[in-house]
């Protein structure tokens, strides 16, 4: 796999965008720390972004499945350089609108941009190699996450957040250069106009209906969804609640490195175990993680819950990316991962809305044993539905198909 020039394309391309998006984020927690107040105004302000990129979602996963994956990655990686200059302008004027637009364009050309890209990996390398790569792929992201959250905040102490943002504009002008070199066989291409006819997301139902892992894994993506939605909020308030500034950057990297050992120790369990009863141990994993932020006024007893988060999730998401791409038909594959974009971020609004929310009333503590146990109920509920209805298969990570065990 890693003689393959295009697998090295990605990676390296994401490391140094992965730069460029954490500064960027770091970026933005800085500006909305410095003039909105409310927890519940700044989730309503990164939800505004959020909603962009659903709305975008059914005209990308048609453009991702009729066009060459390519050209939506370059496109869109150029849609990516352009947004900052929202950003540059919202600094120049202060103005929390424009930043707004800065949220609202970006998320429109990442609507086009990860998809396109989950649905390029299976283009690239072999089904058997699709669960190891997807894990490398992964903690290529987190390394970039820790490395940009970490260098970001030395930053803000020496300079100013045009030069973070003048950073990260340079990191995605990075990627689209990359994007150029890749070289990757594509049906869309060679159909051309014939496939351009297709429809749209309601040629994914009956898949999903004749695919019940692929649903199964679906609904399972909600437990991580519910820490991840209101992640940065989280982390602003433990800091305000342990009274002390340097914890986010250690939630951060505790995080990022516990992410990247799930990642690693995932290609050895999924030669061993099923994958759908390896998620649903994982889902419950990430469960006890929330329900441990009751501790959060701790600065010991939360880094362990981010631990046990990262830890879960760096397992988790691998299995689930690697069940998508095999158990979809790839010429679907735009319009399925588009789909499942669009789910990701919906529930992303609702849990960071309900973040914002939670945060300004009840507060974090108690907030996290609401989620924590919605969490729970949905491993429990959800794994004793599933066993009496049908019975799993499944994949391991040399291909092979096993029937579950009762």
């Amino acid at each position: 796999m890693f003689k393959n020039r295009n697998v090295w394309i990605i990676l390296i391309g994401e490391f140094i965008a992965g730069l460029g998006l954490w500064a960027g984020i770091i970026g933005n927690l800085e500006f909305m720390q410095r003039h909105i107040p409310s927890d519940f105004i700044k989730s309503l302000i990164l939800f505004t972004g959020l909603l962009a990129g659903v709305l975008a979602g059914p005209l990308a996963g048609r453009i991702i499945d009729s066009f060459p994956k390519k050209s939506v990655l370059i496109y869109s990686g150029l849609g990516r350089c352009l947004s900052v200059l929202f950003m540059f302008a919202a600094l120049y004027y202060q103005s929390v609108p424009l930043m707004v637009l800065f949220m609202v364009s970006i998320q429109l050309s990442a609507a086009f941009y990860f998809p396109a890209l989950q649905a390029s990996i299976p283009l690239i390398v072999e089904e058997r190699e699709l669960i190891q790569m997807n894990g490398i792929h992964m903690n290529v992201a987190t390394l970039a996450r820790v490395i940009g959250t970490a260098l970001s905040g030395a930053i803000l102490t020496v300079t100013s957040l045009e030069f973070l943002y003048g950073a990260s504009m340079a990191a995605y002008g990075f990627l689209l250069i990359t994007a150029l070199f890749l070289n990757i066989e594509d049906s869309a291409e060679k159909e051309g106009f014939a496939r351009r006819k297709q429809g749209g997301f309601k040629e994914i139902i009956p898949i999903l209906k004749a695919a019940p892992v692929v649903l199964t894994t679906l609904v399972l993506t909600i437990i991580p969804t519910l820490f991840i939605g209101g992640f940065n909020l989280m982390v602003i308030n433990i800091s305000e609640l342990q009274h002390n500034a340097a914890i986010k950057g250690l939630l951060y990297t505790t995080e990022g490195l516990s992410f990247m050992a799930g990642a690693f120790f995932i290609k050895w369990l999924t030669g061993r175990y099923e994958s759908v009863k390896l998620m649903f141990s994982f889902g419950f994993l990430i469960s006890i993680a929330h329900l441990s932020l009751f501790f959060s006024n701790l600065a010991i007893p939360s880094l362990i819950s981010f631990g046990l988060f990262g830890f879960g999730v760096g397992c988790f998401f691998p299995i689930a990316s690697t069940i998508f791409q095999k158990k979809i038909s790839k010429e679907y594959h735009g319009r399925f991962f588009s789909f499942r974009n669009m789910l990701d971020r919906v529930m992303f609004q609702i849990v960071l809305l309900g973040t914002g929310i939670f945060l300004d009333t009840i507060g974090l503590q108690y907030m996290v044993l609401i989620f924590g146990a919605i969490s729970m109920l949905i491993v429990i509920g959800y794994s004793y539905k599933l066993s009496g209805k049908f019975k799993i298969k499944s994949t391991l990570a040399n291909g092979t198909e096993l029937p579950a065990k009762k």
